[in-house]
């Protein structure tokens, strides 16, 4: 049996024996079936059987114990679909994980679409119903796609091979966190099972208290999402730290890798803050507690939200700033403008965005509060800008290739560049007090992160498609699809800005009839869009199994990955690369690496 199989056999039968234990002993069950409790503990007995079952048990629990490790990775293809410790094998499969998620919360996100063409209630049943659809989609997309591609997927798959070396600090631990994004995405697309939840992807308080128990669901998947998160910044944190190789000061640093250094420290600052938050809700949820609610602080719980949901967004954002200076300069054949300074930007965004959370409470706080969150917000803009402005100077006067990654990386700027300008009223509270809570603030979001990270994110699996799977895309139709989305994306999300200044609120699926056409267009690009995605996503399968035959070094670049053959063999470097000069000074004709053993080295 397939350790993935094991893993889902093994989590539902530990589910339903601990669910049966728990209800037999529990005199609180209001349901034959189950209780918020006995599905609490069931959950979290699944979670673990599931683990163990899809390889933790031969290569984590019997070590722990003493006892010998009887774990040996699958041959083949078999090695993607149970446990591994080979970096590149995690990546591939954090990748495959988040691209599953969007699928689910995409197609969510189509029958959304679809409700809205009509200003009544059609394909959903309820307000409730179409208020659960709007909960996992955006828990989906916020926790499993924007988070996890970039730092669980390529940053795990390219990470080491940029920085040089074979392996990561903690390769265990990457082998089991990406087993708990489809069990999280599962969780929180199975809600619906318990009732589905009314709170969208944000948890509300005192709302919360009020939803059936699907809301259960929400906070558990969000917490093994998050555990995978955690564990895979910490892994990458201390691999860039310390497995560096000789050479690869932090000056030379690759600016991908920054990127992904820069948001695993701000998973490790703001992922535990908002797990102990869900935590809490579910401890006042089964005892309960008293902490958010009426009795409590409603408002608590929306500080301690978006404490960590205004740094979620950074932690979406600052990749993919990385990705744009990390190919630019190849295809610009141009050192990168200001790397320094793009470098100080990607570190104080990280730094001012724990800073600006209550711009999003600007209708419920003080008036003393408002103008300090209203500076800071400005203010981030500024070294988010830094890193903006060097990928403009790197543009500048240089041979640039246009092909589709730069095609998609000019398009996530353009996009940025939207979402960023529409951000800035947002930060002015008088006119956030006009478009607070309307399509307005959901066009400026889906701008910044589809528009920003998405654009990105493929972007970077067609620069880097060569070195996964050593065959090469079709750039005719790799540019059809990148203006195809490009086009589509804009029509679908330009119209939310109408929509919002004309009166159009979230969460709503019944309206005024006068929004009924701009919404009926809005539907129709926004299904354009999906179809566009779809293609891409075939497009790149095609490529990776049919594609020609790539070159070792297709794209001329000079940083480490790019220094092994095309796809990337089972170990990494079988000399030491030692880096003797930057990897983006393209005006220098000197080799950026030379090997272990080389005479130029003994030289």
């Amino acid at each position: 049996m397939a350790p993935a199989m094991r893993g889902v056999l093994w989590g539902l039968v530990a589910f339903f024996v601990f669910n049966a234990a728990t209800l037999a002993v529990d005199p609180s069950a209001e349901s034959p079936y189950a209780s918020q409790v006995s599905v609490t503990v069931g959950w979290f007995a699944a979670m673990i059987a599931y683990l163990l079952g899809i390889g933790g048990l031969e290569a984590v629990a019997r070590p722990m114990f003493g006892l010998s490790d009887t774990w040996r990775e699958a041959p083949g293809w078999r090695r993607y679909f149970g446990f591994s410790t080979d970096h590149k094998v995690v990546g591939l499969q954090y990748m495959l994980a988040s691209a599953g998620g969007f699928l689910v919360a995409g197609l969510v996100a189509m029958a959304m679409r679809y409700q809205l063409m009509t200003p009544y209630l059609t394909i959903f049943g309820s307000t409730s119903d179409y208020l659960t659809a709007v909960g996992i989609h955006g828990t989906i997309m916020m926790f499993s796609v924007a988070t996890v591609f970039m730092v669980g997927g390529l940053g795990n798959y390219l990470v080491p091979l940029m920085i040089g070396t074979n392996r990561t600090v903690f390769p265990k631990l990457s082998g089991l966190s990406v087993w708990l994004v489809p069990f999280g995405i599962l969780t929180v697309a199975l809600s619906p099972l318990l009732g589905g939840f009314t709170t969208g992807w944000r948890g509300y308080q005192p709302l919360a208290g009020s939803d059936t128990n699907g809301i259960l669901f929400y906070y558990l998947g969000i917490v093994a999402l998050t555990t995978s998160s955690f564990m895979v910044a910490l892994n990458l944190t201390t691999t860039i730290i310390f497995r560096r190789a000789p050479g690869v000061t932090w000056n030379r640093l690759p600016m991908f890798a920054w990127g992904i250094l820069t948001v695993s420290l701000l998973n490790l600052i703001w992922l535990p803050e908002i797990q102990i938050t869900y935590l809490m809700n579910l401890a006042e949820r089964l005892v309960p507690l008293n902490l958010f609610n009426a009795n409590g602080s409603p408002a608590m719980y929306l500080d301690l939200f978006w404490l960590f949901g205004h740094p979620e967004v950074y932690i979406v954002v600052v990749p993919a700033l990385a990705v744009w200076n990390e190919i630019l300069p190849v295809m610009g054949k141009k050192s990168l403008f200001a790397r320094p300074v793009a470098v100080l930007g990607l570190v104080f965004v990280m730094l001012l965005s724990g800073l600006v959370w209550a711009h999003h409470m600007f209708t419920n706080i003080r008036a003393t509060e408002q103008l300090p969150f209203s500076f800071f917000t400005e203010m981030i803009s500024i070294p988010t800008g830094f890193a903006y402005l060097a990928a403009i100077g790197t543009l500048w006067r240089s041979r640039l290739q246009v092909n589709t990654p730069t095609l998609l990386v000019l398009m996530s700027m353009f996009n940025f560049l939207i979402g960023g300008l529409t951000g800035l009223f947002l930060a002015d509270v008088p006119i956030n007090y006009q478009i607070h809570n309307t399509f307005w603030v959901v066009g400026h979001f889906h701008y910044t992160i589809i528009g920003g990270m998405v654009f990105s994110s493929l972007a970077a699996m067609y620069y880097w498609l060569p070195k996964f799977s050593g065959r090469m895309f079709n750039e005719f139709w790799g540019k059809f699809g990148a203006i195809w989305i490009f086009i589509a994306f804009n029509a679908t999300f330009g119209n939310f800005f109408v929509l919002g200044l004309r009166g159009m609120n979230r969460w709503v699926p019944v309206y005024p009839g006068y929004l009924v056409p701009e919404n009926v267009w809005t539907s129709i690009a926004a299904f354009v869009l999906g179809a566009g995605f779809l293609f891409h996503a075939a497009h790149l399968w095609w490529a990776w199994y049919r594609g020609e035959k790539a070159d070792e070094n297709p794209w001329g670049a000079r940083t480490l990955e790019w220094q092994t053959s095309s796809p990337t063999p089972e170990v990494n470097f079988s000399r030491p690369p030692i880096v003797a000069a930057n990897f983006y000074s393209y005006g220098d004709d000197a080799p950026p690496v030379l090997w272990a053993g080389d005479a130029s080295h003994a030289d």
